[in-house]
């Protein structure tokens, strides 16, 4: 058994008596992203610092829990609050939920995050769901050797977001009202928001927003075979002609203005798969 099979064992032996039902959907919530959490029915909460092998969140708007019941009647293990690159974790630790969630019978994850946009046809407030994106992390957690019972060695990545459940979101969204956007995450380390400089570049590199996450949890999940969807909300605009100074209480402002809708399509999308 390799290291990283027996603390993932660990772990899902550490959590497996205190969840009540094994659950089938994974959610990771981002930057003031959390209130999806309080939709849990029934549900158990399990701060990070008491899951062996977890690392901790460091950054304002995470709460650092594990929470799990069921949501639109799934059940569902949710973590608000993630890990980032340039919290000085690696890529491992950074990942390592997902794989836990896979352990403990996870098929489907969703993630949701806060970003910039670059796509003048976008505007902060706005949701996206992501369709691809872009790496510029300059690092990827499935460096290293292969465990191919974890998964390969090669990796496909010509969907790794399932066009199943764009298109139940967007039926959702439809239905609900909710304008969305698909598009292009692109991927860098942070913590220092973008240059004028950078964000044309990101714009020309073909991306629609751009984040600090996101990306290192599906290249995981696509490793080892989890269904994967994930939304950004729009929390400010790197427009390189008119930026202005980064405002992280506004940014946290906007992530919790558009919270309400994101949750109204993950439920609705979490309730049809």
């Amino acid at each position: 058994m390799t290291n990283l099979k027996a603390q993932i064992a660990e772990t899902v032996a550490a959590l497996e008596p205190r969840l009540k039902t094994p659950p089938r959907i994974g959610i990771i919530l981002g930057t003031g992203l959390g209130g999806l959490a309080k939709e849990i029915d029934a549900h158990i909460t399990i701060p990070y610092q008491e899951i062996p092998h977890f690392v901790y969140s460091t950054v304002e708007g995470h709460a650092g829990i594990l929470h799990a019941g069921t949501l639109a009647g799934k059940p569902v293990v949710a973590m608000q609050g993630r890990f980032h690159y340039y919290e000085g974790y690696s890529m491992k630790e950074i990942t390592y939920p997902v794989r836990v969630m896979k352990a403990l019978g996870v098929q489907v994850l969703l993630i949701s995050n806060a970003c910039g946009c670059v796509n003048p046809l976008y505007k902060a407030g706005d949701l996206m769901i992501i369709e691809d994106h872009i790496n510029l992390l300059g690092n990827n957690p499935l460096i290293g050797v292969n465990d191919n019972e974890l998964g390969p060695r090669f990796p496909d990545m010509s969907e790794p977001y399932s066009h199943r459940l764009i298109e139940i979101a967007e039926q959702v969204a439809m239905r609900e009202n909710i304008k969305v956007h698909r598009g292009t995450f692109l991927a860098v380390t942070g913590p220092n928001l973008e240059t004028r400089a950078e964000y044309r570049m990101c714009r020309t590199l073909g991306a629609d927003v751009v984040g600090m996450s996101t990306v290192p949890e599906i290249l995981v999940a696509n490793h080892c075979g989890l269904e994967s969807f994930g939304m950004s909300i729009v929390t400010d605009e790197g427009f390189a002609d008119c930026l202005k100074p980064a405002n992280i209480k506004e940014i946290l402002h906007n992530a919790a203005a558009a919270e309400p809708k994101m949750t109204r399509i993950m439920k609705g999308l979490i309730a049809t798969i």
